[in-house]
C-alpha cells in the first residue's frame, strides 16, 4: 500500500490546495495512481443546483483523479464557518465520519497514493466531537503541514506541531509556501528558523507560482 497523507495548514489561506495540487501532479507524472479527497468543504458556491467545491475539483484535476466528486467531497456547505458549525447554521446534517471513512477506503482502494486536504488547521472541527487531527488518526494518515511564509508563521507552526504531538500523529514533514512574490525579512529568515526548529522534518519551500521542487516530492514517495 502506498502512502496516505493529510495536508493541513498552520492556519487559513496558507497554500494547502496549491501544495496539494502540486503534489498530486508530481506523483501522477511519476506514473502513480493518485487519489484525492476533501472530506468537507465550506464557502462553496452553487453550480447547476448543487454546491461546488473548487478545492476538490482543483485537486482532482491536478492529479487526474476520475473518482466522482461526491465521493471526493461528500460534505459541502455555503458558509465559511467550520463544518460542524456550518451544518448547524444551514440546518444540514453534520458530516458523518463513517461516510468519510467509507469514501476514503473506496478512493484508497483505487490509488497508489492518496492526498486528503483538511479544511484548515488540525483543530478545525469536522463534527462536534472530531477535528481533522482525529480524522488523521481514524484514517491512519501521515500529516503534511503547510505553513504560509509570512510574519507569524513560526508561532503558528509551533502550536500546530505541539497539537500533532499531543495527538500522537505521524508527521511526514513541513512545507513552507510563499504566498506572494515579494521578499521580506520574515520570508527570507523563516527558512533558516524552521530548519533549526524541525530539522529533517522540513521538506522544503514552495516558491510563489513555481513548481514544487523534485527534492520535496522524492522525500514523500
Amino acid at each position: 500500500m502506498g502512502r496516505r497523507f493529510l495536508i493541513i495548514g498552520t492556519e487559513a489561506r496558507v497554500g494547502k490546495t496549491t501544495v496539494g495540487c502540486a503534489l498530486g501532479f508530481a506523483f501522477k507524472a511519476r506514473g502513480l495512481r493518485v487519489g484525492v479527497m476533501k472530506p468537507v468543504d465550506t464557502g462553496c458556491s452553487e453550480r447547476d443546483g448543487e454546491l461546488y467545491s473548487a478545492d476538490a475539483d482543483s485537486l482532482a484535476l491536478a492529479a487526474s483523479c476520475t473518482i466522482p466528486a461526491k465521493t471526493i467531497c461528500p460534505f459541502r456547505f455555503k458558509s465559511s464557518l467550520p463544518s460542524a458549525v456550518a451544518a448547524e447554521f444551514e440546518r444540514l446534517p453534520v458530516p458523518d465520519v463513517t461516510i468519510i471513512s467509507g469514501n476514503f477506503r473506496e478512493i484508497a482502494g483505487q490509488s497508489d497514493m492518496v492526498l486528503v486536504e483538511s479544511g484548515g488547521g488540525p483543530g478545525d472541527l469536522v463534527t462536534w466531537g472530531t477535528d481533522f487531527a482525529d480524522l488523521a488518526a481514524i484514517l491512519d494518515l501521515e500529516v503534511i503541514v503547510v505553513a504560509g511564509n509570512r510574519t507569524g508563521c513560526l508561532n503558528a507552526m509551533t502550536l500546530v506541531l505541539s497539537y500533532l504531538e499531543l495527538k500522537a500523529l505521524k508527521l511526514a514533514g513541513l512545507i513552507l509556501c510563499d504566498l506572494d512574490p515579494d521578499k521580506s525579512p520574515a520570508s527570507e529568515t523563516n527558512v533558516r528558523a524552521i530548519q533549526r526548529l524541525v530539522g529533517p522534518l522540513y521538506l522544503g519551500r514552495m516558491r510563489h507560482r513555481e513548481p514544487l521542487s523534485r527534492a520535496i516530492v522524492e522525500k514523500l514517495i
